[in-house]
């Protein structure tokens, strides 16, 4: 059962969708193309609380009929009331959290595709593997869930670990599934090279950028420092031969970048630049989030690099989130990118915080 404020939230959305009705017959805004865009996609999220609203109350009517006609029926027809009623309840249990993950406020970058940054940490081979690790589980995740990754910038080890993996990843919601992960993670497992058996404890960091667009940031090309050399590493010999890899440098803030993928110095500055654009975005994002003290205690520190997320126990197969102390057994599994029950109790925990200060506003 739904209580009174969110009763009450739900009323002001109904009644929002109306005005947003009239705002979009109007011929000012059709003829103001990214204001248009902007509100048709505030009409459809209303709506789609509208709806679900509306459902919700139809049910409510049909239970409070049914348990009216209960009172006058004989003992048959009565248990087949009860059934009936018992089914519409499981409907507007799934109804009503449907609308509690909808009511909660939206994250604005949670449909947009990111930067994906994998970096061995403390440890030195082992961690370098334990990144290797991670890059092939978010591979695999990214298959499943049928979005695109394209390497942007790699540095592997001669024992194929990874130093550093720089990735775009597209698709649908990318961002609104992969901010969970950046942060710190521990691998605790006993190396190939460990010829005692003994347990070694190395770490990785991951840092998922939502991609800016030009228009979410400026940037003046007189304060970038770019240069070119030849590029190394996977690319074989050609790459040695041109000057293909670029790294760019923003001056006022000192953020360096570096893309040697591609062949064409032109595709790799440009991917550069795409990698520039997210880091100042995520500087912009952090320095909003700093400024409202509230919603950083409410966050699930998805944006704080220097936390220990999550820790990976090989020898108890034991993975945990240490966010909400959440634990897994299915380590393997994890790996091979099932990632989904570690993420869906992050967001669950995330729309209980939110819901919990959206009610109290």
């Amino acid at each position: 059962m739904l209580d009174k404020s969110i009763i009450n939230k739900c009323k002001l959305f109904v009644e929002n969708k109306v005005e947003l009705e009239k705002k979009l017959s109007s011929p000012e805004l059709i003829n103001n193309p990214l204001e248009y865009k902007k509100t048709i996609k505030e009409y459809n999220h209303v709506s789609e609380i509208a709806k679900v609203y509306s459902e919700i109350n139809d049910l409510e009517n049909k239970v409070s009929v049914l348990t009216q006609e209960k009172i006058v029926a004989d003992r048959e027809y009565s248990q087949m009331v009860d059934e009936e009623i018992d089914v519409l309840k499981g409907q507007l249990l799934v109804l009503e959290n449907q609308l509690l993950s909808l009511l909660v406020p939206q994250d604005p970058n949670d449909d947009r595709n990111v930067i994906l940054e994998i970096r061995a940490g403390t440890g030195g081979d082992e961690a370098a593997l334990f990144a290797a690790d991670l890059f092939r589980m978010y591979s695999k995740y990214v298959t499943n869930k049928n979005w695109n990754l394209e390497i942007m910038d790699i540095n592997e080890t001669g024992l194929k670990g990874m130093k550093e993996v720089i990735c775009y990843v597209s698709g649908k919601n990318v961002y609104k599934f992969l901010k969970y992960e950046s942060g710190v993670h521990r691998v605790q497992r006993v190396p190939d090279t460990e010829a005692s058996g003994r347990i070694h404890t190395s770490a990785a960091t991951v840092a998922v950028l939502p991609e800016a667009e030009e228009v979410d940031v400026k940037i003046d090309i007189s304060e970038l420092e770019i240069d070119t050399h030849g590029a190394s590493g996977h690319g074989g010999q050609h790459l040695q031969k041109t000057e293909s890899a670029v790294r760019i440098k923003h001056l006022p803030t000192g953020i360096v970048v570096k893309c040697q993928d591609e062949r064409s110095q032109i595709k790799n500055r440009e991917k550069a630049m795409k990698i520039l654009r997210s880091k100042l975005y995520d500087i912009k994002i952090q320095e909003q989030h700093n400024t409202i003290s509230q919603l950083r205690k409410q966050q699930v520190k998805s944006g704080d690099r220097s936390d220990k997320i999550r820790t990976y126990n090989f020898p108890q197969s034991r993975i945990t989130d240490h966010r909400i102390n959440f634990s897994v057994y299915n380590i393997q599994e994890v790996l091979d990118g099932n990632l989904d029950v570690l993420i869906k109790a992050l967001m669950d925990n995330d729309i209980k915080n939110k819901l919990e200060e959206f009610c109290k506003k």
